[in-house]
């Protein structure tokens, strides 16, 4: 008998829940967690909006759930988790132009920076692309790359020094 009562209280809750409500009431908390997790407020704003976005898609169903809230949250999580395998996918891409240094179709220059990169060590390439190239924090390169933050702005600044001796030197001997 409790069992029924307090089930029906919590679906009596569920069904009143409004999702503009659940939306005020949640919004500004998940677009802060979700800035924990990738460091850059309008990323946050963008994953929210679509977790929110999602989430009111299915708010029949949602709204019963024990934790709409936690429903929210790990759709969010989830956008990011996506996110950040495209990213990953998009980087090994621009990997792979280091390797194919050689390429007729590349204008002299970019065939010469290409040759610069593709020179660099793989750690040190991986994390100047995802950095200098992508636009990401070292934190996210890290996530990725599966190393510190720290060790990622390493390899960046080793890779910048070393690309500007090699380009550099060559500029020297072409002038």
């Amino acid at each position: 008998m409790v069992h029924w009562v307090l089930a029906t209280r919590l679906s009596d809750v569920s069904e009143s829940l409004d999702f503009e409500e659940f939306f005020r009431a949640q919004f500004p908390a998940l677009v802060r967690a979700l800035y924990l997790l990738v460091s850059d407020r309008s990323e946050a704003e963008e994953l929210a909006q679509e977790a929110m976005a999602r989430v009111f898609e299915r708010w029949d169903r949602v709204r019963t759930m024990e934790s709409p809230g936690g429903y929210l949250y790990q759709t969010a999580v989830n956008l990011n988790r996506r996110r950040l395998r495209r990213l990953a996918v998009r980087a090994r891409k621009l990997l792979s132009l280091g390797a194919e240094s050689g390429s007729a179709r590349l204008p002299e220059e970019a065939s010469e920076l290409a040759e610069a990169i593709g020179s660099l060590s793989e750690g040190q390439r991986a994390a100047f692309m995802l950095v200098d190239w992508l636009g990401m924090t070292s934190e996210e390169a890290g996530r990725i790359l599966r190393i510190a933050p720290a060790s990622v702005r390493s390899r960046v600044h080793r890779a910048r020094q070393s690309l500007r001796d090699r380009l550099g030197f060559e500029e020297e001997r072409d002038g």
